[in-house]
This record gives structure tokens, sequence and C-alpha cells, in this order.
């Protein structure tokens, strides 16, 4: 098999586009990967190659975890990870896309910004190798170079520094097919058509049988590392949409493992909980806004059948799917099943990641807050101690949280609030 990480020095750097071009090239038999909590990209990641893109996330997941996700999700001819910010960055939390790539001794492509600049890109390049030995930097792209001699100019100071990275090609600056699509910032009004002619584009300078070369990468079967749950004979419903899009793959795999029903419910499209479900979790996502709001607001059916589950059994949300369980955020009126109002923020109240009061680690990235004072069932911090909040609330069958989490790690912890 082979496999591969996108990183860069910094976000907005090209990974985005880079990844894209080389899924859609390789869409026939790729598993798209991302190192990180992130979940916009791994949705841009399955646009593309109409399959699932799985988290890779040392932090909320420990190494062995990550090991035998990568090993288990592995099962195309190519694996393409694409990294979190720069090489190094996450380094505190050991979950940057170093730690990843040297945990799973996959190589790395760097992409560099060539932006107004030749012989100095080799001196970044000296920079990141020399900065940890043990790194996985094996090859080299070059972004918004002006022409074949601007590329000419920086591979020829390249490959004079170094032997042991590649020079893999160049993208042009000012490709065609970025006048036309916000492809790397918002993918629903991008076609295949506009998706295949950037790719082409990327691509097009780009010596792909090298990429191949360094690529080739050997499979290692993994032991399952997490504590082993018996399987469950109960039905889960899991509200799963525009909406509440925030999902890690691994999780629903995850409760289709131990579940004996898995089923899917969209509250845009107004369907309703099934009646013998036993509980109900609720994805993250946008409900918040204006645009989201207006998709939910007339899903009657799906409200009143939420209503009437929680009279007996449970329901569990996750961040959107907390806010839609309180009762209003500003004018927007939600379900009213927890004694929340919340408000949407200019700034983010919440990003990065964080532990709670039941030893779990996660990751939050929220602009509302709650106005009520309510005592919460646990709170989230980055440090004990410092800045402890409440941010995950229950009242009777029902619960929600602002903290994203990998159900395989830590499913024991959260078991009671959901089933």
């Amino acid at each position: 098999m082979k496999a591969l990480c996108i990183s860069a020095t910094a976000s907005n750097q090209g990974k985005t586009i880079l990844t894209t071009a080389l899924l859609y090239h390789y869409k026939k038999s790729v598993r798209p990967f991302k190192i990180g909590p992130d979940f916009i990209d791994p949705k841009f990641h399955e646009k593309i190659s109409k399959t699932p893109s799985i988290n890779l996330d040392t932090n909320i997941c420990n190494q062995e975890g990550v090991q035998w996700l990568f090993s288990q999700y592995s099962n195309k001819e190519f694996s393409i990870l694409e990294g979190v910010m720069g090489f190094y960055d996450g380094m505190d939390k050991n979950s940057s896309a170093y730690d990843v790539t040297k945990l799973l001794n996959v190589p790395t492509v760097l992409i560099l910004d060539a932006s107004g600049s030749y012989i100095t890109l080799s001196a970044i390049i000296k920079g990141l190798k020399e900065y940890k030995k043990e790194n996985t930097i094996n090859a080299v792209v070059f972004n918004h170079v002006s022409s074949q001699g601007h590329y000419e100019l920086i591979k020829k100071q390249v490959e004079k520094d170094f032997d042991d990275v590649a020079c893999l090609g160049f993208i042009q600056k000012d490709l065609e097919s970025l006048s036309s699509t916000h492809l790397g910032l918002d993918l629903k009004d991008c076609n295949e058509e506009k998706i295949e002619e950037l790719s082409k584009e990327v691509l097009k300078n780009i010596d792909l049988q090298k990429l191949e070369e360094i690529s080739e990468y050997k499979k290692q079967e993994i032991n399952y590392p997490f504590e082993k749950i018996e399987k469950k004979d109960k039905h889960i419903a899991v509200v799963y949409d525009e909406n509440f899009s925030f999902l890690y793959h691994d999780n629903l795999e995850f409760l289709k493992e131990h579940f004996t029903k898995v089923s899917i419910v969209s509250s845009i499209n107004d369907e309703i909980i099934p009646s013998d479900a036993n509980s109900v979790f609720i994805c993250g996502g946008y409900i918040e806004t204006k645009e989201a709001y207006d998709k939910y607001k007339n899903s009657k059916n799906f409200q009143a059948s939420l209503k009437e589950h929680v009279k007996t059994k449970k329901v569990y949300g996750e961040c959107a799917g907390l806010i839609v369980l309180g009762e209003s955020c500003d004018d927007k009126k939600m379900l009213g099943l927890l004694p929340l109002e919340f408000t949407l923020n200019k700034r983010f109240v919440r990003m990065g990641y964080y532990d709670n009061d039941l030893g779990i680690t996660g990751h939050a990235f929220h602009y509302t807050s709650v106005k009520s004072d309510i005592k919460g069932e646990y709170t989230l911090y980055k440090k004990k101690g410092e800045y402890e909040k409440d941010a995950a609330f229950k009242k009777e069958n029902v619960f929600g949280t602002y903290l994203h989490t990998m159900f395989r790690a830590n499913f024991k912890k959260i078991e009671n609030y959901l089933v």
C-alpha cells in the first residue's frame, strides 16, 4: 500500500488544495485521514473521495489507539493524511503532524509558499528538518510559483542542500479554477467538474510517479488497544444532517459495533425518532445561525417525537445538540428540554483541547455561551483549577455537553448519559 501526509509551515499555505487534488486524482483507491480533531476538512475529504475521512488524534485518543485506527481504516490502496496547522504545531499536546507521522512512520510532503522567494526556501526546509532529527519530511511541493524558471531556481538550491528531500514539483500561482470556487473554504457550491479542473491544474507540474515511490508503506496489524465493550441489544438513533453534521466517522462505526441497531435521523427532513429507539445521540454542528435554524424550525414531527422519546428514554447532545436541547438561543426557540438559554457571541468562547471532571479529553469550539444560572454536570478546563466553567448539563433523561470526544477511547465514562 501507499501512505502520505501533506503538511506545511502553517495554516493557509496550500495543504487543503494539494490534498484535494490528490484525493480526487486517486479517488477510486484512496482513504483520507485528518490529523487532529477538526470536523470540516474530513467533510471536504469525503465529498471529494466518496470515502469517509478518519480523524487521527493522539491527544483525545492515545498512541496505541491512533495506530489501531490507522491500521483498521487503511483498507484502500492509498492512505492520504492532511496535517493540522504547521508541521510541529500541536507538539505541546503530542498531536502535531510531526507526532502522528513519526508514530505511524508515514512519509511527509511539505507544501511551501514560494511567493517572492527561492534560496530562502531551502533554509526553511533546513530549519524544519533539523528542529527534530527523527522527523518524516521526505519531499516538498512549492506553491504560488510564478514560472518554470522560478521553480528551477528553487529546485537547484534544494537539491544542492539536501540528498534526502525530493522536489516533487510546483503549483503555479493564480490558478484559473480558484477564481470560480471557494475550494478550501466552502465546498457546497463546488461541483465535480470544478474539482476535476482544479485537480488537473494543481497536479500538472507535480511528479506523481516520484510521489508514489516515496509513499510506499508497509502496513502493520495492530491488536485492539481499547477497553472491550459488551454489545448491547439496544437501538440508538443518531440525529445527523446538514445542521448536526459534526460526527467522527469512527464514533458511528463504534455505535454500530456495540448496538444491535443504529438509525440515522434527519431533523431538517422532519424525520421522527423511531419509537423503539432506546436512546438518541444528537451530533454537533450548526443550529444557532439563521440559515441553519430556518432549516430546522419547521421540523414539527421531529421535535414532537424527540419530546415524546425523552419522557422515558435518554438523549445525549454534543455542542449544537446541547443548544437544541435548551430553551432558546437569543430569539430562536429550541426544544426546551434543558432549562438553558444561550446567546451567540462575536468571539469564540472555547477553542481547542479540554479535559473534564470525568477524566475525558476532547475538543470544543463554540461561539455560544449559557446565560442561565444553573449547575452543570461537569466543567471543562485546559489546566485544572484555571478557567473551569460548566459545560455539560443534565435534567432527568436529557444530557448535553459542549465537548466533542471519541467514543472508542471514552465510552465507559459517558455510557450512563447515553444508555
